[in-house]
C-alpha cells in the first residue's frame, strides 16, 4: 500500500560544489575531511540508507548496547573479520560490522563514516542502499538479525535485556469476577497518532481506559459458561530499561482513496512517568521515569522524504558550542558599550596571549575559539568574523606568527613570537596595569554560561554525514508539520554513567580496535599532510633573463622555450623571501641583483609587470597563482637593451591591412596583410605616420576573422592624439589603411571624416560565356551599395570580353554544388541581392530579368533521372495557365491533359497549382523555384485523388487444404523447409548488413503491398464504385476478379492494412477518409458481405516443434450476441475442429513484435464468487479489430506456451538496437550548452520492496 512512501528526496541538496583558488583534483584521491567543531562523526548516505544512518547514531548514542553489550564481544566468541571468507568459520559478521562502525564513528577523525561494508554483511548485493525503507521497520528486522547473529554467544539476550517489555490484556467477568489473561512481548510500542493530542493521551487510551462488553456485545466468560458482561483492558507488566515508541503517522484514506500523511501536532514529553499505565505501582518514583534521548524525524509526504535524527548526547562526547539566547543579548549589549568608549582592538593580540599561556606547544583550532570565547566573553564569528573571516583562515592568513599543523586542525605561536610576547606582556604589566572596566570581562571571573551548564544535556541533529548542536526547545518543532517526529527513544532515567565514560569516546572499546583506529588515524593524518602539500603547492615558471633578447617590443627567447624556462614548485603560504632563497639555491652561479618580476607571455612576445616586493609577505598574498610566469632579471635592462615594464607600455599585434592589387594576395584573398607590433601607449597620429607617410586614413574593425564581413569605422582626426589602447585597439585587431586612391571606396562627406559603415567586398565572376574547358574568373570590389550591371561590366572588361556581350549577358550566382542558380537583376545592388563577400558569380548568356520577371526551374515529372531541370523566365503577372502554356511549349509537350505543381523539400511533387487564373505573385511564386509538369487534369472539387495498394498472400495453399490438415500436421513439414530457409535468410542479412542501415519496413507477416496506381473518383460515389475503378488499373487487370464483391478494400495505416470499408453501398464520404488517405484491394477466393457485427481475423495455427506458424486463414466471428474471450476461443475452437481446453490463443501487436495472450481465467470469477461483467476483448488490452492476427497452440501436439518466432526476435534486437542509439543521442543534447533544455518528466515512483538482512546459521 505504501510502495513509494520511503523513496528518499534529495531536492534539498544543494548542487553548489565549487571550490575556488586550489588545484583541481580528482576527488576521490582527496582523504575524508576532519570532524568539525561538534567532535562528532556523521554517516554518509549510499543513496537512499538515510533511514539507516538514524538508526545507527540512536544505536551508537545508546551507551549500555553501545559498551555494555556490543563491545563487550570479543573475537573468540564473533569470531574475526579475517576468517569470514573460510568455509568451515563461523563468524558472525553483522556484529563485528557494526563494532567496527561504532569504533569509526566514535575515533576515526573524519566527518562522516561509510556504511558499506555493513551494507555488505547485511547480504544486499542488488542496490538495495539505493531504496529507501521505512525505519520501523528496520527497528524490528535490524535486532532481529542481531539475535539471530549472537546465538549462542554471551550476547545471546542482549535485544531482550535492553529492549524487551511485556503487556497483559486481561478481561475481567462481572458476574464471577474470573480473570482471563494473555501477554504479548515487544521491542517497541506502537502508538496511534490520528485524533490524539499527544503521547500521553495514546497511552491512557491504551493502557488506562477500559472497553466494556455489554447490551448486544456479550463475552462468553470460560468460567460461567455462557455470555456475560465484561470488561477488557491492557497493562504494561515489564518496563525495558529502553523504551521504543513507533508513531503511526501514515495512513490510507478509504474514500479518497489515497496514502497520507499525518501531520497535526502531537507533543510528547522529555521526561515521562508510566507509573498509570503499568500493572504495578507500588515501587519508587525513579523506576517509571523515562527521559527521551533520540527522536528520529522524517520530513516529507507519504510518496518521498528524508530521515534525520536528534540525539541527546548521554557521555558529553561531543563539543557543544551554542550559547544561551539570554548570555548573547547581555553580551551583545555590554560590546556595545564597550566599543563606544574605544575602538575595537586587534584580535591578533588576544590570540597570541592565550597560545602564549598554553604549555603544549599547539592546540586544537577548535579549542582555541573556546578559549577565546572564555576569555573576551564573546565567540570569534559575533565579534571579528565579518572584519578578519573565519579563525581558521585568520590564523593561515599570519603564517610569519602562528604555526599550522600539516592538516590545518592545530595550531601555535612560533618560537620567536612566544617569547617575545611574554615580555612584552611583562612589561605592559608593570607599567599599565588593567583598568577596572576590564577586569569584569575576565574569563575566571565570569565564565559564559552554556545552555548545557544549566540544563544538563547536549542535543545534536545528525542528518546523514551533518551534525550540528541544537536546543532542547526545537524538539517542540517536530511536533506537526511535514517534518515531523516519527519514532521516540526513551531511557530509564536511573541510569547512570560511570564517571570514567564522559567525554571518554574510548570507554569500553576493545583493544584490538583501538589498535586499528589508531593506525587508521596515523593514516589519515599522512593523508591530509600530503594531500595540504599538493593542494597549496604552485608551479611557477621561472624565466632567465640570460636566455632572453629584446626586440620588436617584446622578449623573445634566445633558445627554445624549453631551455629558457626553470620550473619551480613551492608552498603558497611561503613568504617572498622564501622563493627569493629557493631561486638562488637553484641558480647557484648568479652575479649582482636579482630582481623577480611578474611576466605574462602575450601574442607580441613576454612582458614583464609588476616587481615583486614584501619578503615577509606570503606567495598566496602578493598573488601567485599555479602557473605563475616569473622573470629574473636585474631590473634594469637584457642583452643591454632597456626594457619598459608595467601594463602602460604592453605590446599589442595588430593586423594591418591594405587593399590587395590583382597581383597581390592569393586565390580568395582581397587585403594584403602584415603583423606589427606597437606598444599601447602610442599615439594614433604615431601609427599613421608609421604606416602611411604621405597621408591616409585609418578604419578600424575589431571584429578578428570575420572582418571582411563587418563594418569598417573611420578614426576622426580628434582621435589621433588617443593612444592605440583608449581607442579600443587591442591584439588582433584589424586596422585598414587606404590611400588618397583608394579613399575612393569610402563615402567622405565634404571632406569631414565623421564616423560611417561601409562593406568593402569582393566578388569572383566566372566566365561562363566561352568554351573553353577551364573558364577565366576575376575578382571584382564593390559595395553593399555597387548595383550588378557596373559588376557585370567590370568583370567583361577585366576578363577581356567584347562589349557588345554586356546586352547579351546575365550574372547567375553559383552554388557549392556548382550550379548555377536564378540570374540576378541588374538593377539590384549587392545587398539587395543578398550575396555575400567571396560570392562566385557566373557571368552567362542571355538577358537577365528584370525586378518584374520571375526565373523558374520546371521539370515533367518529378523525377530527375527521367526529365532534365530546363529554365524559364515568366512576368511575375503571369498567370499559372500561362506559366503552363509556356513550359509546355518550350518542353516540346502538347494537349490539355496536364497541371502544375510545386516540388516539395523531399523533390517530390507537392501540391498543386488548383487556381490557374491566378498571378505567379499572388500564389507567392518566387524567383529561383522550382515547378513540376505533372500529367493529367486538376481534380475538380470534391473528387479524391486516392493511391490504391494490391494486397496479396507471400505463399498460396494449394487446393483442397483446409484447417483440420493443419492440426493433424499432414502439410506443416512439406513447409517446414522453406520457414527454416527464410530464418537463415533474414539471420543472415541481419547479421552481415551494416550496423546504421536499416532493414526494409516489415509489413503484415504472409502479406505483400504492391503499389497499383492512383485513381480519381467523386466523394460521393460508392464503395462498389471504387472497387469498380481500381479493377481498371493495369496491375489490377491481371487478376481474374469476377466480381466486386470478390475484393476486400482495406486503408493502408504505417505500410500495413488498417481500417476495413464495408457496405459496397456506402458513399466514400461517408467513412471519413481524409484527402491523404491510401487504400489497398485484398482479393478474394469468394464473395463476402461482412456486416457490422462480424469481425475479421486472420488465424494461423503454430508449427509443432518450430517457432513459427503456417499461412494464416481468415476467421469470421459473429461478436453481435458477445465479444468475450470465451466466445472466442469456441470459434477459434470450432474452426480447427479441436476442442475448446486443447487450444491456446494470442494476438500478435506487430509494431511491437509480441504476443499477448487471450486467457479467460481473468474475467470469470470475482475474488467472492459472484458473476463479473465480462469485459469486451475491444476494449483494453487487447483492442481487437478487423485484421487482426491470432495465432493458435494445439495443445494435443504443441505444449509449448511461448508464442514467439524467431523473427520476432530479430525485430526485437533491432528495435532495442535503435532505442539505445536514440538514448545516446539525446543524452549528447543534454549535455550540449547549446541545447535547450527540455522539462523534465516527473519521477516515476519506483516499486516497493521488501527489506531483509541475511543472517547466517549459528545455532
Amino acid at each position: 500500500m505504501f510502495g513509494d512512501l520511503f523513496e528518499e528526496d534529495f531536492s534539498f541538496i544543494s548542487n553548489n560544489h565549487c571550490g575556488k583558488g586550489k588545484k583541481s583534483k580528482p576527488r576521490e584521491s582527496e582523504p575524508p575531511a576532519p570532524r568539525d567543531f561538534t567532535n562528532l562523526s556523521g554517516i554518509k548516505n549510499q543513496g537512499g540508507t538515510c533511514y539507516l544512518n538514524s538508526l545507527l547514531q540512536t544505536l551508537l548514542f545508546t551507551p549500555e548496547f553501545r559498551g555494555e553489550a556490543l563491545f563487550s564481544l570479543g573475537p573468540e566468541e564473533l569470531g574475526t573479520l579475517d576468517d569470514s571468507r573460510k568455509p568451515d568459520a563461523k563468524v558472525r559478521i553483522i556484529p563485528l560490522q557494526l563494532q567496527r562502525l561504532f569504533a569509526q564513528l566514535l575515533l576515526l577523525d573524519q566527518q562522516a563514516a561509510s556504511t558499506t561494508d555493513l551494507t555488505e554483511s547485511f547480504g544486499w548485493s542488488s542496490h538495495e542502499e539505493m531504496r529507501q525503507h521505512d525505519v520501523q521497520e528496520l527497528n524490528r528486522i535490524l535486532f532481529s538479525a542481531l539475535e539471530t547473529s549472537l546465538v549462542g554467544t554471551s550476547g545471546h539476550d542482549l535485544i531482550n535485556r535492553l529492549y524487551h517489555g511485556i503487556v497483559v490484556n486481561q478481561i475481567v467477568c462481572k458476574e464471577c469476577k474470573n480473570v482471563s489473561e494473555r501477554q504479548e512481548d515487544f521491542l517497541d510500542l506502537t502508538v496511534a497518532v490520528k485524533g490524539v493530542a499527544g503521547l500521553e493521551e495514546a497511552l491512557w487510551n491504551m493502557y488506562v481506559e477500559e472497553e466494556y462488553f455489554e447490551n448486544d456485545n456479550l463475552y462468553r466468560c470460560g468460567a460461567c459458561d455462557k455470555l456475560v458482561e465484561a470488561s477488557k483492558s491492557a497493562k504494561l507488566r515489564k518496563l525495558p530499561p529502553f523504551l521504543t515508541i513507533s508513531l503511526l503517522r501514515f495512513n490510507f484514506d478509504f474514500e479518497k482513496c489515497e496514502r497520507y500523511k499525518e501531520t497535526s501536532c502531537y507533543t510528547f514529553p522529555i521526561h515521562i512517568n508510566l507509573r498509570p499505565f503499568c500493572e504495578q505501582t507500588e515501587m519508587d518514583d525513579s523506576e517509571y521515569m523515562y527521559e527521551l534521548f533520540s527522536v528520529i524525524i522524517h520530513k516529507g509526504g507519504c510518496y518521498g522524504g528524508h530521515y534525520h535524527v536528534y540525539i541527546r548526547d548521554v557521555d558529553e562526547l561531543g563539543n557543544w558550542q551554542l550559547q544561551e539566547e539570554e548570555d548573547g543579548l547581555i553580551e551583545d549589549k555590554v560590546l556595545r558599550d564597550t566599543e563606544n568608549g574605544r575602538e575595537m582592538e586587534n584580535p591578533l593580540s588576544v590570540l597570541k596571549g592565550i597560545l602564549s599561556e598554553e604549555e603544549a606547544k599547539q592546540i586544537p583550532v577548535d579549542q582555541l575559539g573556546q578559549k577565546f570565547l572564555e576569555k573576551k566573553g564573546v565567540s570569534w564569528n559575533k565579534k571579528y568574523r565579518k572584519q578578519y573571516g573565519a579563525l581558521r583562515k585568520y590564523l593561515q592568513n599570519h603564517p610569519q606568527i602562528f604555526q599550522m599543523s600539516p592538516d590545518g586542525n592545530k595550531v601555535g605561536l612560533k618560537e620567536t613570537h612566544r617569547l617575545l610576547f611574554k615580555l612584552d606582556s611583562c612589561g605592559q604589566d608593570l607599567q599599565s596595569p588593567p583598568q577596572k572596566n576590564d577586569v569584569q570581562w575576565n574569563c575566571e571571573k565570569t565564565p559564559p554560561r552554556t545552555r548545557a551548564a544549566s540544563a544538563g544535556c547536549h542535543w545534536f541533529d545528525l542528518n546523514d554525514s551533518k551534525v550540528q548542536p541544537i536546543k532542547e526547545k526545537d524538539i517542540e518543532k517536530q511536533f506537526q508539520g511535514k517534518e515531523s517526529a516519527y519514532m521516540l527513544f526513551y531511557r530509564k532515567a536511573q541510569l547512570k554513567r560511570p564517571p570514567e565514560a564522559r567525554g571518554n569516546p574510548r570507554y569500553q572499546i576493545p583493544e584490538h580496535l583501538l589498535n586499528e583506529m589508531n593506525a587508521t588515524n596515523t593514516e589519515l593524518q599522512k593523508m591530509r599532510a600530503e594531500c595540504d602539500s599538493a593542494n597549496n603547492g604552485i608551479d611557477l615558471h621561472l624565466h632567465l633573463s640570460s636566455c632572453y633578447k629584446f626586440h620588436n617590443g617584446a622578449l623573445h627567447p634566445s633558445l627554445s622555450w624549453k631551455e629558457s624556462v626553470v620550473d619551480l614548485t613551492i608552498d603558497r603560504r611561503k613568504t617572498l623571501g622564501d622563493l627569493r632563497q629557493a631561486v638562488f639555491q637553484m641558480l647557484e652561479s648568479w652575479e649582482g641583483d636579482m630582481v623577480l618580476s611578474m611576466a605574462k607571455p602575450l601574442p607580441a612576445g613576454l612582458h614583464l609587470y609588476q616587481v615583486l616586493e614584501g619578503d615577509e609577505l606570503t606567495l598566496d598574498g602578493i598573488g601567485l597563482t599555479d602557473g605563475a610566469d616569473i622573470f629574473v632579471w636585474n631590473g634594469k635592462e637584457v642583452g643591454g637593451t632597456k626594457v619598459q615594464t608595467g601594463p602602460e607600455h604592453e605590446p599589442l599585434v595588430l593586423n594591418v591591412l591594405r587593399l590587395a592589387e590583382h597581383n597581390e594576395g592569393g586565390k580568395g584573398q582581397h587585403f594584403s596583410e602584415a603583423q606589427l607590433v606597437f606598444s599601447c601607449s602610442t599615439s594614433l597620429g604615431q601609427l599613421l605616420s608609421a604606416l602611411a607617410p604621405a597621408g591616409g586614413i585609418i578604419l578600424k574593425n575589431g571584429s578578428g576573422a570575420d572582418r571582411e564581413a563587418k563594418n569598417w569605422e573611420v578614426f576622426r582626426e580628434e582621435d589621433m592624439k588617443e593612444t592605440v589602447r583608449s581607442v579600443g585597439l587591442r591584439d588582433g585587431c584589424s586596422v585598414l589603411i587606404l590611400d588618397s586612391h583608394d579613399q575612393s571606396f569610402v563615402n567622405v562627406a565634404s571632406g569631414n571624416l565623421t564616423a560611417f559603415t561601409y562593406d568593402i567586398s569582393w566578388l569572383q565572376v566566372k566566365n561562363f560565356c566561352g568554351l573553353e574547358e577551364e573558364e577565366e574568373h576575376v575578382k571584382i570590389t564593390a559595395t553593399i551599395e555597387t548595383v550588378m550591371s557596373d559588376i557585370k561590366l567590370k568583370a567583361i572588361r577585366e576578363l577581356g570580353l567584347e562589349k557588345e556581350l554586356a546586352n547579351e549577358s546575365c550574372l547567375r550566382p553559383v552554388s557549392g554544388n556548382g550550379k548555377l542558380l536564378s540570374p540576378v537583376p541588374e538593377d539590384y545592388t549587392v545587398k539587395e541581392a543578398e550575396l555575400k563577400m567571396g560570392s562566385l558569380l557566373g557571368l552567362c548568356r542571355g538577358k537577365a530579368p528584370t525586378s518584374t520577371q520571375l526565373f523558374l526551374y520546371f521539370m515533367v515529372g518529378s523525377d530527375q533521372n527521367c526529365s532534365p531541370e530546363m529554365e524559364i523566365v515568366v512576368e511575375e503577372t503571369a498567370s499559372v495557365r500561362e506559366c503552363l502554356n509556356l513550359m509546355l511549349e518550350k518542353s516540346g509537350l502538347s494537349g490539355d491533359n496536364w497541371h502544375l505543381r510545386r516540388l516539395d523539400w523531399c523533390y517530390e511533387a507537392g501540391e498543386a497549382l488548383s487556381q490557374e487564373n491566378a498571378t505567379l505573385k499572388e500564389l507567392n511564386i518566387c524567383r529561383g523555384d522550382t515547378l513540376v509538369i505533372t500529367e493529367g487534369k486538376l481534380p475538380e472539387k470534391g473528387l479524391l485523388k486516392i493511391p490504391i495498394w494490391w494486397l496479396k498472400p507471400l505463399r498460396h495453399k494449394k487446393h483442397g487444404e483446409n484447417g483440420q490438415d493443419q492440426v493433424n500436421g499432414i502439410t506443416w513439414k512439406m513447409d517446414a523447409l522453406q520457414v527454416s530457409v527464410q530464418i537463415m535468410l533474414t539471420l543472415y542479412f541481419f547479421l552481415l548488413l551494416p550496423p546504421f542501415k536499416a532493414l526494409p519496413e516489415p509489413t503484415y507477416p504472409g502479406l505483400d503491398l504492391c503499389y497499383a496506381g492512383r485513381i480519381e473518383i467523386a466523394g460521393e460515389a460508392s464503395l462498389e464504385d471504387l472497387k469498380m475503378q481500381a479493377l481498371t488499373l493495369p496491375c489490377c487487370q491481371e487478376q481474374a476478379v469476377p466480381l466486386p464483391s470478390f475484393l476486400r478494400v482495406w486503408t493502408v495505416d504505417s505500410k500495413r492494412p488498417g481500417k476495413l470499408l464495408r457496405d459496397n453501398k456506402r458513399r466514400l464520404s461517408d467513412y471519413r477518409l481524409g484527402a491523404r488517405v491510401e487504400i489497398c484491394i485484398e482479393p478474394l477466393q469468394e464473395e463476402e458481405n461482412l456486416g457490422p457485427q462480424e469481425l475479421l481475423l486472420r488465424v494461423q495455427m503454430g508449427i509443432p516443434g518450430e517457432r513459427d506458424y503456417s499461412d494464416s486463414r481468415d476467421l469470421v466471428w459473429d461478436i453481435s450476441k458477445e465479444c468475450t474471450t470465451w466466445a472466442l476461443r469456441q470459434r477459434v475452437a470450432s474452426h480447427y475442429c479441436l476442442p475448446v481446453d486443447k487450444i491456446e490463443i494470442a494476438k500478435y501487436f506487430p509494431e511491437r513484435f509480441e504476443w499477448l495472450p487471450i486467457s479467460s481465467w481473468t474475467q470469470q470469477i470475482s475474488k467472492r464468487k459472484r458473476r463479473k461483467k465480462q469485459e469486451s476483448l475491444q476494449s483494453a488490452p487487447y483492442h481487437l479489430k478487423d485484421g487482426d492476427i491470432i495465432g493458435v497452440k494445439n495443445l494435443l501436439l504443441d505444449d509449448t506456451k511461448d508464442f514467439s518466432t524467431v523473427r520476432d526476435d530479430i525485430e526485437k534486437e533491432k528495435q532495442k538496437q535503435l532505442a539505445l542509439e536514440k538514448r545516446k543521442s539525446r543524452q549528447e543534447h543534454v549535455q550540449d550548452p547549446f541545447f535547450p533544455k527540455e522539462k523534465l518528466p516527473t519521477k516515476p515512483r519506483k516499486p516497493e520492496v521488501a527489506l531483509s538482512i541475511n543472517v547466517g546459521v549459528f545455532r
